[in-house]
């Protein structure tokens, strides 16, 4: 088989990430493994593996007529069977496969806000969708959504899944006394609700000082950005609450923590709590999107009503007492991403998919 991955950007975002982890794990399970970034490169080219075939476009409008012939070019040189269009880059997918019928494309729903669905704008979607020979969903509300709006009925949930970071260079210090850091690893959108961590983080400031918390994740340096920072600082956290940005060396950063957090408002199905269990550390996070995949409550992690800042904090303090439960909680967590969200895994079950209902289907 001949797939490239189709994504706007090389950012350090969800849809990105996968883009890149689909196309490195298949660059050594297919015979042709490529990625085209079509508006803008970022960080995450820097984990991209040698083998992947990569192209940028520097596509500029909306419909970009040199962008879409300087993909299908690629695709011609290449024998490109099959695109794999993440997220908003369906568009460019459909106007190429108009010049090339024979083209097939996956569509990859990563959509954030997948509790608040029903007001998600869809009339662009269901007519790009005709021309949609299959469809993936991060988790199973998704799919549902597909199943009942889009004109592909061809659709299946297959879970986000991690791999260890190729970025060798060990850059990013955590601050903070060692042994003692909580970190929340998501890029700063009002839907991951930090605001939600700075009221933890008041409350943990008078029960245990010396923990503190750090957020790592891209800043957009927008209004919730400039939010985010002023309840830091009116509420005297400077020294307790911590925000560094993207990090590319994930694997490093969580190696400094005991601790890892998400206090999501809505979810698909997130790569940040798939690295914690990678990466065997102790978790607590809010219950929405298909977190409950992943976190069974009380048994590898605990999961918390979105918002409720009360038993957020008594489930953090649990865990801070008690470096038992830590040491359980995130043994049994790894045990279960290595064996349900790891990438040998989700591509056997992705090429069986593509080869029994898309290529031969």
């Amino acid at each position: 088989m001949r797939i490239v991955q189709l994504i706007d950007s090389l950012d350090a975002g969800g849809a990105e990430r996968m883009a890149v982890n689909y196309a490195n794990a298949l660059s050594v399970a297919i015979e042709f493994s490529g990625l085209v970034a079509s508006r803008k490169e970022g960080v995450l080219i820097k984990q991209l593996d040698d083998k992947v075939h990569y192209l940028f476009l520097n596509k500029k409008n909306t419909v970009d007529f040199m962008a879409v012939l300087k993909l299908r070019e690629y695709i011609l040189k290449n024998q490109i069977q099959l695109i794999h269009a993440h997220s908003s880059s369906f568009f460019l997918a459909v106007l190429v496969k108009m010049t090339l019928p024979k083209l097939k494309i996956i569509w990859h729903d990563h959509y954030g806000n997948s509790d608040f669905v029903i007001k998600r704008p869809k009339y662009a979607l269901q007519l790009a969708s005709y021309l949609f020979n299959g469809t993936i969903a991060v988790n199973e509300i998704l799919k549902e959504w597909t199943q009942e709006y889009l004109y592909s009925q061809n659709g299946i949930y297959l879970p986000n899944f991690v791999a260890i970071d190729k970025v060798k260079v060990i850059k990013t210090n955590l601050k903070g006394e060692a042994g003692k850091r909580i970190l929340c690893l998501a890029n700063l959108r009002r839907q991951k609700n930090h605001l939600m961590l700075i009221e933890v983080a008041s409350q943990l400031r008078g029960s245990h000082p010396d923990w503190t918390f750090h957020l790592v994740g891209k800043d957009f340096q927008d209004s919730y950005a400039l939010e985010l920072k002023a309840a830091i600082k009116d509420r005297g956290l400077e020294q307790h609450v911590y925000v560094y940005g993207s990090c590319l060396d994930v694997a490093n950063v969580l190696d400094q923590i005991e601790i890892a957090v998400l206090t999501s408002d809505s979810e698909g199905l997130p790569l940040a709590v798939l690295e914690y269990g990678l990466l065997k550390k102790a978790v607590i996070t809010t219950d929405v999107g298909q977190l409950s995949a992943i976190i069974e409550n009380n048994k590898n992690g605990f999961l918390v009503p979105s918002n409720n800042i009360d038993l957020f904090y008594s489930g953090l303090v649990q865990l801070i007492e008690n470096k038992t439960l830590r040491n359980d909680f995130a043994g049994l967590l790894h045990q279960k991403v290595n064996s349900r969200f790891s990438a040998p895994v989700i591509i056997k079950k992705y090429i069986y998919w593509i080869q029994t209902t898309i290529v031969h289907g």
